[in-house]
């Protein structure tokens, strides 16, 4: 064998051991061009990829830390919601939904005053601070209301509707028909579900038995059980629906990034459709057994 042929013969031999192990190496190497699927979060489930807030283990009043997001998936760091970004870094003030009181109808409401109403930039209603005793905690602030005024709390149902002042909160049963209410309660005990917006406000239409039928500002009808926790009166910062942001730069205060442009809202100039308006929703109810399912059998089902 020649000098040549032997020299190609071990040559050939290393690269193609070297273009082997390369291929091995490259194979188990993640590709990072390979495509993730990033599931977008159901509408109404409160994931909007904006903000992380950071929880301590007990509720307190000091402000929280905010880890913004800017529409990207916490986990991989896709970019999952557009137009999210920027902004004013803003501090997180926890806000307490339940509100506790006596059930007994022979104590009196307990007792609770505002401390100070202040804007919060993570919401879009005004937070209020109000303590009894060694307690202080944050509630969402109604449209009228003020430090040093007196809100009261009860959990129980006479038998007669109460007379409630604007920052009450009492269960859907104990209060008159008409009364406008927010942070309404979808099940007993859950605290405040419903009802958050500045300027927001629901009212209580009829009573069917045990069931409260409240009309949300959508012109919704919700059927809750009367033992709800709600609060009584509008919610505050009744102009944020109605006033303009004014310009780009404050735009991109608020955490949004510009769009492409290319959207247009529908002006409506070829009418709309008529729709009857929907049923009323009950909320709470044990789902209804299935019903019994009567078989006959004859020589003509074979």
């Amino acid at each position: 064998m020649s000098a040549v042929a032997l020299t190609r013969r071990v040559f050939g031999q290393q690269i193609s051991n070297f273009v082997g192990l390369t291929v091995s190496v490259l194979s188990q190497a993640p590709r990072r061009y390979k495509w993730k699927l990033v599931k977008l979060p159901e509408p109404g489930t409160g994931i909007a990829f904006r903000r992380i807030v950071h929880y301590k283990d007990e509720y307190t009043v000091e402000p929280l830390e905010v880890t913004n997001l800017a529409g990207r998936d916490p986990v991989t760091g896709r970019l999952v919601a557009k137009g999210i970004g920027g902004g004013i870094k803003h501090k997180f003030h926890w806000i307490k939904w339940i509100r506790d009181g006596p059930k007994d109808l022979n104590e009196p409401p307990k007792e609770e005053k505002v401390l100070e109403v202040f804007k919060d930039g993570c919401r879009t209603s005004f937070v209020a601070l109000v303590g009894t005793g060694r307690e202080l905690k944050y509630i969402l602030a109604t449209e009228n209301m003020k430090p040093g005024d007196i809100i009261r709390t009860h959990q129980g149902i006479p038998r007669n509707p109460v007379r409630p002042s604007e920052g009450d909160a009492y269960p859907l049963g104990a209060l008159p028909t008409g009364t406008p209410v927010h942070c309404v309660e979808k099940y007993p005990g859950l605290g405040g579900f419903l009802i958050h917006g500045a300027g927001t406000v629901g009212t209580i239409v009829k009573r069917d038995g045990d069931r409260v039928v409240v009309q949300m500002p959508s012109k919704k009808l919700f059927s809750l059980h009367e033992a709800c926790m709600a609060t009584v009166g509008r919610l505050s910062n009744i102009e944020h629906d109605s006033t303009p942001i004014g310009s780009a730069g404050k735009n991109r205060e608020l955490g949004n990034r510009p769009r492409s442009g290319l959207w247009q809202r529908k002006t409506g100039r070829f009418g709309r459709k008529i729709k009857p308006p929907p049923r009323v929703q009950r909320v709470g109810d044990e789902k209804s057994a299935p019903p019994n399912v009567l078989v006959l059998n004859s020589c003509h089902n074979a």
